[in-house]
């Protein structure tokens, strides 16, 4: 799942309308509501705080906007599409316009306010969540070289190191991969490398 890694902001000024873009993470639709409170009382003298969320927890799924008194389709719509092309889930965004004074049309509303919410996306930071997989492997220090370099290539990681003795790591890999890499190791050792399975998580990696 791609979600987000923090809250983002952006600013966008388009013939005098401010547009100020704010996107976050957020683990339900009750944290999502909460955000779009929290940006609404923040900016309450706005004439608009148009807002849009998608929600997958596992549980619930949820998809919403509001374009906030913009013409119907000109404003959340817009904000929508935008998490949604970029595969987002677990992400609201709100958009809030001061009117400048100078009405910017149909057209001119979708792109501004689809701008300020691409911005605010890209400036929080995309992550990719998946379940992961922990074990340990244990060795002898003139294995340290083999051993790392199995766990390298296979693109998972030592989140632990113990050196008491003789060599343990704690091994994080994504769900599935680690009892291949556990034989791979077992194997480049010759036996020597001793493992034991974990348990399982979670890991954020930013894209």
């Amino acid at each position: 799942m791609r979600t987000l890694k923090g809250v983002g902001t952006a600013r966008l000024v388009v013939k005098k309308s401010v547009f100020i873009g704010y996107a976050s993470p957020a683990k339900n639709e009750e944290e999502a509501k909460a955000f779009i409170v929290k940006i609404k009382a923040h900016h309450s003298d706005a004439n608009h705080n148009v807002s849009a969320y998608v929600i997958n927890d596992g549980r619930n799924f949820a998809v919403r906007y509001d374009d906030d008194g913009e013409p119907k389709g000109s404003a959340g719509k817009p904000v929508l599409k935008v998490i949604q092309n970029k595969g987002l889930s677990n992400v609201v965004v709100v958009v809030t316009r001061y009117f400048g004074g100078i009405k910017l049309g149909y057209g001119g509303l979708v792109k501004a306010y689809s701008e300020a919410a691409s911005r605010a996306i890209e400036n929080a930071g995309i992550v990719e969540v998946y379940e992961t997989e922990r074990f340990q492997v244990t060795f002898s220090y003139s294995l340290f070289h083999t051993v790392r370099e199995t766990i390298e290539k296979a693109g998972a990681r030592v989140v632990g190191e113990d050196y008491s003795g003789s060599v343990t790591f704690t091994v994080e890999t994504r769900k599935g991969d680690a009892e291949g890499l556990m034989r791979l190791l077992v194997e480049k050792t010759r036996g020597k490398a001793r493992v034991r399975r974990l348990f399982m998580g979670t890991f954020n990696g930013k894209l």
